[in-house]
Formats: structure tokens, C-alpha cells, sequence
């Protein structure tokens, strides 16, 4: 839940990658935004389990003997803690979870701007020429193609041939 409050912040700063429901009306000194309630309850719950299993834990330790006379309150804690786990869990799917859209041209934009790509051009221009064209394109806020287009090390149609972002994710490649 938190990583989803922080990947759906926005909309024009922060992460921004998914948008989630707009459950209620925004926020009141930022028209438009989306306030990821139902994340932030959700670990709110987290947050009185953790603590519930603290007790749990505390109370577990308060045995003598064969006797513990805190179970009472180990019961208590466990059963509370299950019931607000599958609550918040419940409330959180059926109002943000099942709303979830990748925010694909903020992803895009980023991708595009990422200076990881490089190694891919590594084994094409070699390691000390790739890592030029990326600190260019860094400290003038170019796109990794821009710069590396612009450099004449390598043309539109190489860097396009040879970067391939989704090739980059799977094993194997290099």
C-alpha cells in the first residue's frame, strides 16, 4: 500500500507511474490531486497490528510454569488484528486495488529519460564512450538517444536497433 501511495503521487511532481481511484473530493489545498486514502488506511491498520503483536508477543512471554493467564488478551489482539487485516484488505481492493492504471506516458517519459539505457550501448561503442554520452546527457538534460545521436558516435537507426528497453529486462541479455 505505501508503494503504491508513492508510485501513484502526483499529478505533476512526485513518482506518478499508476493512477488510482478518486474516492473522495481532493485535497483541499490542491485541486485535482488524488489523496491515496485508501493506501494510507491501510497501513494505518499495519500499524495497530504491529503493535497488536507487540502485546502478543509481551503477553506470550509472561508465562510461569504451564500457566500463562495472558491469553485472554493473546486471543484478543490475534482475533482483532484478523479482522482488521481482512477489512482493510477488502476496502483497500475493492476501492483502489481493482482501479489501478499504469500511467503509461508518465512510465514512457521516464524510460525515455533514463540514463540506464547506456549499457546497452556498451558492448556496441565501448564502455568509456557509452559513459560520456551519458553524463552528457545528464548535465544537458537530453534524452540518452539525443545525446548519443548528437555525439555522432553512433546514428537514430543503431541506437534504436540496439536499445530495447524490454529486451533489457529479460536474462540473458548482453
Amino acid at each position: 500500500a505505501n508503494d503504491v501511495r508513492w508510485l501513484a503521487s502526483g499529478p505533476r511532481c512526485g513518482i506518478g507511474e499508476l493512477t488510482i481511484p478518486a474516492n473522495e473530493p481532493g485535497s483541499s489545498i490542491m485541486p485535482g490531486k488524488v489523496n491515496p486514502t485508501q493506501a494510507e488506511a491501510l497501513t494505518m491498520v499495519c500499524a495497530q497490528v504491529f503493535g497488536n503483536d507487540a502485546t502478543v508477543a509481551f503477553a506470550g512471554s509472561q508465562g510461569n510454569f504451564q500457566l500463562n493467564v495472558y491469553k485472554p488478551v493473546i486471543a484478543h489482539n490475534l482475533l482483532e488484528s484478523a479482522a482488521l487485516l481482512a477489512d482493510a484488505i477488502s476496502s483497500f481492493d475493492a476501492r483502489c486495488a481493482q482501479g489501478i492504471a499504469p500511467a503509461r506516458a508518465q512510465i514512457a517519459a521516464y524510460l525515455e529519460r533514463n540514463l540506464m539505457l547506456v549499457t546497452a550501448l556498451s558492448p556496441h561503442i565501448g564502455y568509456d564512450r557509452a559513459a560520456a554520452i551519458a553524463k552528457r546527457a545528464h548535465a544537458e538534460g537530453l534524452t540518452l538517444r539525443e545525446a548519443a545521436v548528437d555525439s555522432g558516435a553512433i546514428s537514430a537507426a543503431d541506437f534504436d536497433a540496439w536499445v530495447d528497453p524490454r529486451a533489457m529486462t529479460r536474462p540473458g541479455r548482453g
